[in-house]
């Protein structure tokens, strides 16, 4: 059997449907010019001269956002804990954990871990997946155990647990355990209060632990039709391992780390859940994979500024030149070709409206092919601004942020070290 390229699919429909089917199913023009926000930020970023790939952190809509969570947090009387891996940066970190009054903070790997410890060696640190137990051991000798004496270690399985007590009696010492349920996501941890209440026990019974609570991660509530009943299956779920910990554990299983939430749904646990504190990241820059209703409230924060290389001519398809005519004629939005300094980042153009990237052509990690219509008046130095679709994948990839406020690049924020 004969597959076709996605090419030829596309160059076959097109030449099937003739020039009155182009014109009957064309796209609207949705191309323009730089708002007056993103006009003065070109202005700025020319002044300060510079003039390749970069991330642009807005630091007054990062202040709204944190003032926003705290307020909405704050009224919900739930504290607020600080994902790292989505914002990998000192003094953006610092920014946020100080607007919020917290020192609690989530981390995912090692590196970061450290990286914090030496920052904030008071931080209250919980991490957000379970990590290898050889990776725990050598943070164990390289950190040491009292550095680690405020990291509550995450554990989903009888076999972690064993294999944690191994690394606590060789280290003599005591690690803190947070216990993952799952609520629903169904990406791991303990699945049902039989299964924690045997962990829980187990890990009493080692000897060299201390219960510090329950991680249940709902994301998974967001991204379904029936939000609702997903939420109260969640809700029903940790309430359920709340229960667990209340008949296994002497003492207030209130007076844990009953964590959850993220970006996704933290604004439906402000309206009440079983949780005592959540977790956010994310949400303080809004990249576009947090479009969602529950964030309505908060304002996108943080922009790829790259330069164009190439623009004013129009689209010519190397090898299939006849197809540029239709092309512009079933889409007005593919009349031009733009070629930006840099490219295949996890990001969609936002500014000048009407650009998108060609399914024809594909992308480019050097000079990225955008298309737009003749209403979109670029010229070489010129910007184009995208909007990443998370923070955590981008904001290791550009070096040191530019921070715009009050109308300048005021501050060059290093961020972390890449790592895993």
């Amino acid at each position: 059997m004969v597959r076709l390229s996605r090419r030829s699919a596309v160059a076959g429909g097109l030449a099937a449907l003739g020039a009155g089917g182009l014109i009957g199913l064309r796209k609207a023009d949705h191309g323009g010019d730089h708002d007056g926000y993103f006009r003065r930020l070109q202005a700025v970023l020319a002044q300060a001269g510079i003039a390749q790939p970069t991330l642009v952190v807005d630091k007054a809509r990062l202040d709204g956002n944190i003032a926003r969570l705290r307020h909405a947090v704050g009224a919900a009387h739930l504290p607020l804990r600080v994902v790292v891996k989505s914002l990998p940066c000192a003094a953006l970190l610092d920014r946020v954990a100080n607007g919020l009054g917290t020192r609690r903070f989530m981390v995912f790997n090692g590196a970061t871990l450290a990286t914090m410890l030496a920052l904030r060696p008071d931080g209250d640190y919980l991490l957000g997946k379970p990590l290898p137990a050889a990776l725990v051991a050598e943070l164990y000798r390289s950190q040491g155990a009292t550095a680690l004496g405020q990291v509550q270690w995450l554990v989903d399985t009888p076999e972690r647990i064993a294999a944690y007590a191994t690394i606590a009696r060789a280290q003599a010492t005591r690690m803190k355990l947070s216990f993952e349920i799952d609520v629903g996501l169904h990406r791991g941890g303990f699945a049902d209060p039989g299964a924690l209440a045997e962990a829980l026990k187990a890990a009493l019974a080692a000897g060299c632990f201390d219960v510090a609570g329950l991680m249940g991660y709902d994301a998974h509530v967001a991204k379904l039709g029936n939000g609702n009943a997903a939420w109260a299956d969640a809700q029903a779920r940790y309430a359920a391992a709340i229960d667990t910990l209340a008949h296994v554990l002497p003492g207030n299983p209130r007076a844990l780390t009953l964590n959850s939430a993220g970006s996704y749904t933290v604004m439906r646990h402000t309206r009440g859940t079983v949780a005592n504190e959540v977790s956010v990241g994310s949400a303080f820059v809004k990249p576009n994979d947090f479009d969602i209703a529950e964030n309505a409230a908060l304002t996108p924060a943080l922009f790829i500024a790259t330069p164009v290389i190439k623009a004013g001519h129009a689209l010519d398809l190397p090898g299939n030149s006849w197809l540029d005519r239709p092309l512009a004629l079933a889409d007005p939005n593919t009349q031009q070709a733009v070629y930006i300094f840099g490219g295949h980042w996890l990001a969609d153009p936002v500014s000048p409206p009407g650009l998108q990237t060609s399914d024809l052509i594909g992308l480019s990690s050097n000079q990225q092919l955008l298309t737009g219509s003749w209403r979109v008046h670029l010229k070489p130095d010129d910007c184009v601004f995208l909007r990443p679709h998370q923070s955590e994948a981008v904001l290791l990839q550009f070096g040191d942020l530019a921070v715009y406020d009050n109308g300048g690049m005021t501050e060059r924020w290093p961020v972390f070290a890449a790592s895993a």
